[in-house]
């Protein structure tokens, strides 16, 4: 029995907003609203009782793979601590993207064997989900990912191309620099293998269809990264894939929520204000309702505090602005057990101090299938 009841918090129900109910948790599952509960308690009083985050689309976990150029750690290792800093920043389920890439090291076959074997023996917490990052030209390693869509291993499948980029750049040093290092290979080997791999551009299509085709009858959301014309857009969408992840041209997500795709940017944009890249604001996608789904993307911490600035500005409710990061991406993945906050789905929850009570809003505690997965130091002495 896992049972939990959280009283004296502001919980944000599913259509009603903000309301200062008990919730009662039972089996996993969110047993009632404002009713009696049974097993621990937790006083949340002052705090706001949100729906765990769904992150989409996240790749901060490379950090503890390889917290510096080539210098690497056991991806066991990298996943137990990926799973502290998510939890601590109210995170209950996290799409880990993985790129599968023609690149040896961090982005190759190895590291992605590693964290599809580890994903496999992961018993945390945290629901852990393979987002499987395609490099277009990766073709010798097309069988690999077949079989990983097939044997159920991967939760969302997005395809990149970040192959003519990486050519195009092969003659600056300091660029080419960052890719080398990653790949833990001399320059001159890490170039002849780019080229190698860019000869291949007749193949990418029929490949990209395979998976596409392997993905739908899976039943598994495919996504298209970094789209800069509406033809990719376009391309992408008659494959299946209806997630724009980063379109790289506000009329490319215009276009795509027009056709009622699913349009993803990233937190660190909101919390900064401005794309590091130089691309579209979220902030004003989010608001204008063209972002539908914020992700970590490189920054757990911006999740929650993205949603949250998003509602201080009072053009999106509470509900909407979480939505964002809870709701949405849990229906664009096809996980319609969690994301809100409902009497019988996934007790996934947050509680976290609200924005502007004591500076910064921070988390208190997760829970994830009822159990509580993080506390901070106040949220101990909250539990009786």
């Amino acid at each position: 029995m896992r049972d939990l009841t959280i009283t004296g918090g502001q919980v944000l129900l599913d259509g009603d907003g903000l309301q200062p109910v008990a919730i009662g948790l039972r089996d996993g599952r969110i047993a009632v609203l404002d009713g009696a509960g049974a097993g621990r308690r937790f006083d949340a009083s002052g705090l706001w009782v949100l729906p765990g985050i769904v992150d989409l689309h996240g790749d901060a976990h490379e950090r503890q793979l390889q917290p510096r150029p080539g210098v690497d750690f056991p991806a066991a290792m990298a996943l137990a601590d990926t799973e502290a800093q998510l939890l601590a920043n109210g995170i209950t389920t996290a799409c880990l993207g993985v790129t599968l890439s023609w690149e040896p090291g961090l982005r190759g076959i190895g590291t992605w064997r590693a964290l599809r074997a580890a994903l496999a023996a992961h018993r945390g917490a945290c629901d852990l989900r393979l987002h499987l990052r395609w490099e277009a030209f990766n073709l010798d390693a097309l069988d690999e990912a077949l079989d990983a869509i097939r044997a159920g291993a991967v939760g969302l499948l997005a395809f990149n191309d970040h192959t003519p980029a990486i050519v195009a750049r092969l003659d600056d040093p300091a660029t080419a620099a960052k890719y080398t290092d990653r790949a833990g290979v001399a320059p001159a080997e890490f170039a002849a293998i780019a080229r190698r791999a860019a000869a291949r551009g007749a193949e990418v299509a029929p490949a990209q269809a395979r998976l596409a085709e392997a993905a739908r009858t899976a039943g598994v959301p495919i996504a298209s990264h970094d789209d800069a014309t509406l033809a990719d857009r376009d391309r992408f969408r008659a494959l299946g894939a209806r997630i724009a992840e980063f379109p790289m041209a506000e009329a490319v997500a215009h276009a795509a929520r027009a056709a009622g795709d699913v349009v993803v940017m990233g937190s660190p944009n909101v919390v900064r204000g401005r794309s590091h890249l130089g691309w579209a604001s979220a902030q004003v996608m989010a608001e204008a309702g063209v972002c539908s789904v914020l992700t970590s993307d490189y920054y757990y911490p911006a999740m929650a505090r993205a949603a949250l600035t998003l509602a201080q500005r009072a053009v999106l409710s509470a509900e909407a602005a979480w939505g964002l990061i809870s709701a949405a991406p849990a229906a664009a993945l096809g996980l319609d057990d969690r994301g809100r906050i409902a009497p019988g789905l996934r007790a996934d929850l947050v509680a976290l101090t609200p924005p502007g009570a004591d500076g910064p809003s921070r988390v208190v505690a997760s829970i994830t299938a009822g159990r509580i997965a993080f506390l901070d130091i106040d949220g101990f002495s909250r539990l009786t």
